[in-house]
């Protein structure tokens, strides 16, 4: 039971990357072909699995594609905010006293900009794109783990075998690297598991309102805002990209919960 999280996490998100990866050389019809001889057609029938839109696109062919462009939004948004968050807060876990209190006190202002503010104003100066939703999100992750990464390194910094290496006089960024990296780096893969289904979850809120991918390449959220139009005779376009984007930020977080239980010694189960 204790490994049932990882399990259903992984084969959440496995499902999804399967899917991103199969769109990639076949959907069952043209996902930006516009047929306005078949609208609005109920899923399973006319040769649709999940039938039509209201431009007569099959909608299981933009799901699929859509799904490529949020696992694609979260890999770079979560790069990101690892190659910039984990160095300050190895930084910070390290070097201690005011490094440490101006790196933290950055964060928390940093904390004050969120994804929605950032592509807002990243959308205003250099227009609406999938890079600004990738940057925007990337950048509003940093802080989370600039923290995780300075509270590892802390605990590690504090080991006896850290501390017999720094007074044989092994400089600090080899500390960093032999002895500090390695160690968090368990705990700065459950962070991005998690971050991964905040950045798909903000990737469809970017798209939802226009301040992400540009028509007309499909993303969940914005298969969830012309879904509207048809909500009530057409309830099911607003069902199947919410179901996608529920079950891939599920599958992360009880990815990421699993892998925490996994790895992490103060949480296992006495024998």
């Amino acid at each position: 039971m204790r490994r049932a999280n990882l399990l259903v996490g992984a084969a959440l998100v496995g499902l999804v990357l399967v899917i991103a990866a199969v769109s990639l050389v076949w959907t069952p019809h043209d996902p930006i072909r516009v047929d306005p001889a078949h609208v609005l057609v109920p899923p399973l029938q006319g040769g649709f699995l999940l039938g039509t839109d209201g431009f007569g696109i099959d909608v299981l062919s933009r799901l699929m594609v859509s799904a490529r462009f949020c696992v694609l939004v979260g890999i770079i948004a979560v790069g990101i905010a690892a190659l910039v968050g984990v160095p300050l807060g190895m930084v910070a876990g390290q070097r201690g006293g005011w490094v440490s209190e101006l790196i933290m006190r950055a964060t928390d202002v940093w904390y004050a900009f969120p994804a929605l503010l950032l592509a807002i104003l990243l959308a205003a100066a250099v227009g609406a794109s999938t890079v600004t939703a990738m940057v925007a999100i990337g950048v509003a992750t940093v802080p989370a783990f600039a923290r995780v990464a300075r509270a590892g390194t802390v605990q590690v910094m504090a080991q006896d075998y850290v501390l017999a290496a720094r007074a044989a006089g092994t400089p600090p960024i080899r500390v960093a690297a032999r002895h500090v990296l390695p160690n968090i780096a368990p705990t700065i893969g459950v962070q991005a598991s998690v971050s991964f289904g905040i950045a798909i979850l903000a990737e469809a809120a970017l798209s939802y309102l226009g301040l992400s991918t540009r028509p007309p390449t499909p993303t969940w959220g914005r298969m969830l805002r012309d879904a509207q139009t048809y909500l009530f005779s057409n309830p099911e376009l607003a069902v199947w990209p919410g179901l996608a984007i529920a079950v891939a930020v599920l599958g992360c977080n009880l990815l990421g919960d699993g892998l925490r239980d996994l790895l992490d010694p103060r949480l296992k189960e006495v024998r």
